[in-house]
């Protein structure tokens, strides 16, 4: 039953991580427009407005990782009925890997692509898995 339930935990966090991560790429287009003329809903119009692109362009995409990620792992921290840690960390691992994927699909610039998979899934992961945890909050570090 612990392992149906950790399943279910990676599962969900997974679904729920991805509904803020979409919510949050979906807003950011009309919180910070595009260039003009740039259509960035598809992966042509996107490679050809990158070098329009300043680098507030690239703030949405870069929550949408980070707190995709930490909602992620808070859900399936909760969820999980033993091997919190674990369910959190696979669900951190999951983003991670659609975040290699993504910056080898999407062209983005370098500097982009270092910041977002080295600062927006694994810390916030674990911020998600502190988050969590009842009563932990104040002593992070313990793991």
């Amino acid at each position: 039953m612990s392992i149906l339930r950790g399943i279910l935990a990676v599962v969900l966090g997974m679904v729920v991580g991805s509904v803020v991560n979409m919510a949050l790429v979906m807003a950011g287009g009309h919180v910070i427009a595009p260039p003009a003329g740039a259509d960035l809903t598809t992966a042509a119009g996107l490679q050809a407005a990158m070098p329009l692109l300043q680098p507030r362009h690239f703030v949405f995409p870069f929550l949408a990782h980070a707190l995709g990620t930490l909602v992620g792992a808070f859900v399936a921290t909760k969820v999980a009925s033993g091997g919190k840690r674990v369910a959190a960390l696979v669900v951190t691992a999951l983003f991670f890997v659609g975040g290699i994927a993504a910056a080898r699909m999407i062209p983005a610039p370098a500097w982009f692509i270092v910041v977002d998979l080295a600062a927006a899934y694994f810390p916030f992961g674990w911020l998600g898995y502190v988050l969590a945890r009842p009563g932990q909050a104040g002593t992070a570090a313990a793991g």
